[in-house]
C-alpha cells in the first residue's frame, strides 16, 4: 500500500511561458455572498445590497461587488498558479469588463506570461501570468495581470507540512 500525495501545486520549473490553466473550480455567487462582502469590507455602494437601488439602476438588479468578483477569480486561480508563492509582487492592469449578478457562475483562466529565475533567491523564481474571469456563459467580467515569486520544487520551505498519524489509514484498521 503507498500513500499518494494529493495536487501538490505548482513549482517555479512547472512553468512554461505560453501555457493557460484553465482552474476546475467554478464558483456561483450568491446575493448572500455579495451581502455578506459588503458588509464586511463596509462597501456602502447601495447598488451592491438595496434591491429597490439595484431595480432602478441602469443593469436592473444588484451588482456583485467587484473586489468579491475579484476575490473569487484570484483564489480560483491559486491551485494552478500560485499554491507554492511565498509573495504576491503585484497586480497590474485589472480591467472589469462585464457586470456580475447574484447567481452568475465564476471561472476563471490564466496564461503564463513570463518565468525566470531569482538572482537573490537562487530557491525561487518570479512568474508573470494574465487571468480572467469568465461567467457561465463564457463572457469576460475581470482581466488582470499578477507576478508572484514561487518555490522551486527543492526549496526547503517548499515541502507542505503533514502530521503523522497516531494510527495509520489502512486496509487493516477498516476491520
Amino acid at each position: 500500500m503507498a500513500v499518494v500525495a494529493g495536487w501538490q501545486g505548482r513549482f517555479f520549473e512547472d512553468f512554461v511561458v505560453g501555457d493557460v490553466y484553465q482552474h476546475p473550480l467554478g464558483r456561483t455567487i450568491t446575493e448572500t455572498d455579495n451581502t455578506w462582502f459588503t458588509l464586511l469590507t463596509m462597501n456602502t455602494n447601495q447598488a451592491h445590497f438595496n434591491a429597490q437601488v439595484g431595480a432602478e439602476s441602469e443593469f436592473g438588479r444588484m451588482l456583485v461587488a467587484s473586489p468579491l468578483t475579484i476575490s473569487i477569480v484570484m483564489g480560483q486561480s491559486v491551485s494552478d498558479t500560485s499554491q507554492n508563492a511565498f509573495a504576491n509582487l503585484g497586480i497590474d492592469e485589472l480591467r472589469l469588463t462585464a457586470p456580475v449578478f447574484a447567481g452568475d457562475t465564476l471561472y476563471a483562466e490564466s496564461l503564463v506570461l513570463s518565468a525566470r529565475g531569482s538572482g537573490s533567491r537562487p530557491d525561487a523564481g518570479i512568474v508573470g501570468v494574465r487571468t480572467r474571469g469568465l461567467n457561465q456563459d463564457g463572457v469576460e467580467v475581470l482581466t488582470f495581470k499578477r507576478a508572484f515569486y514561487v518555490h522551486r520544487r527543492d526549496a526547503p520551505r517548499a515541502a507542505a507540512p503533514f502530521p503523522q498519524a497516531a494510527v495509520p489509514l489502512s486496509l487493516e484498521n477498516e476491520q
